[in-house]
């Protein structure tokens, strides 16, 4: 089965799944140094929706996305391919 096009990341968001090169929790002292950072220089694409943010996304040209959405969850999707949207 070929993966979609798109990933669903939380909220009806979504990105480009040949675009993304790593998901990691948000819960570690270095991750969240480097959210708070990006906040600053505001080049975070925030998805979340006010909710905890549970995931970091780093895309292919440097990008960070944030979702309320763990990992875990969002790396199920990817790879069985899952397309229909969340319940949040």
């Amino acid at each position: 089965m070929p993966l979609p096009a798109v990933l669903n990341i939380g909220f009806y968001n979504y990105v480009m799944t040949d675009r993304i090169v790593a998901l990691v929790n948000s819960d570690s002292a270095p991750m969240k140094r480097l959210v708070q950072q990006v906040r600053k220089e505001g080049t975070v694409i925030d998805a979340t929706h006010g909710r905890r943010t549970k995931c970091v996304l780093f895309t292919t040209n440097g990008g960070v996305i944030l979702s309320a959405i763990s990992q875990e969850t969002l790396a199920k999707r990817l790879s069985t391919g899952e397309e229909m949207p969340d319940d949040e």
